[in-house]
């Protein structure tokens, strides 16, 4: 295969359809920790992987509130966090993701105000079904003053600053997101089972060490054939 694609398959699921990826694009940015038994809260760091294009922590037993920061991910198009236990509101920096058109909340213990604006405004009832505490469009539930509200949170920057204790610490997820699917996903959930050891750290370090290098004799060499193609 050319060198665009890892020569893995996988499968995923983006914007809700289960699907096997045959040959993987190396600018392939999702990640998919669905059906696994993932507990505590998603780090608040995740907001710094900014070329996400999917998100899915579904079908797990996340608790905590939704990150802000999730609202920094600009380019993500689904965000699957259904069947979990989240509390609190949803967030309203939410709704500065103009490119999400798969949004599903359901299955959790959200309250409050659904945002409205944007991209929500095109997200139906079956997104936030089984949160019996949100109210708000496109729900038949209307909102009133004694509704829940947000509770007090520090600045996004703040919060890009904290990393839970509970071992789902960010370098799992920076060094998945970095690696590529497949690899990523895999040293990200062991990461998390056992507590991101050292040896590991630096396994993955030179697994892109090794990765960089090999694009670059790639680039050399096609460029090489490239002048002897026009001599």
């Amino acid at each position: 295969m050319g060198e665009d694609y890892y020569q893995d398959s996988l499968k995923v699921t983006i914007k809700g359809q289960y699907i096997e990826l045959e040959r993987i694009q190396t600018f392939f940015t999702t990640i998919d920790f669905s059906k696994n038994s993932f507990r505590g809260e998603i780090p608040k760091i995740i907001g710094r992987l900014k070329s996400l294009k999917g998100l899915n922590f579904s079908h797990n037993n996340l608790t905590g509130y939704i990150p802000p920061s999730i609202g920094h991910l600009t380019n993500l198009e689904w965000l699957d966090l259904s069947s979990n236990k989240f509390t609190g509101e949803i967030p309203t920096q939410l709704v500065d993701l103009s490119w999400l058109e798969v949004l599903n909340l359901s299955q959790n213990q959200l309250t409050g105000h659904i945002p409205f604006g944007k991209q929500f405004n095109t997200f139906e009832n079956d997104s936030y079904t089984e949160n019996l505490g949100l109210c708000g469009y496109p729900l038949s539930r209307t909102c009133n003053n004694h509704e829940a509200k947000q509770p007090p949170s520090s600045t996004l920057q703040q919060e890009d600053n904290v990393e839970p204790n509970n071992g789902f610490g960010w370098k799992a997820v920076s060094i998945g997101y970095g690696c590529g699917a497949i690899f990523g996903m895999f040293m990200g959930y062991i990461m998390f089972k056992i507590g991101k050891p050292k040896w590991l750290v630096r396994m993955v370090k030179l697994e892109q060490h090794i990765m960089l290098r090999r694009l670059k004799n790639n680039a050399h060499r096609r460029g090489g054939e490239d002048n002897k193609s026009t001599n």
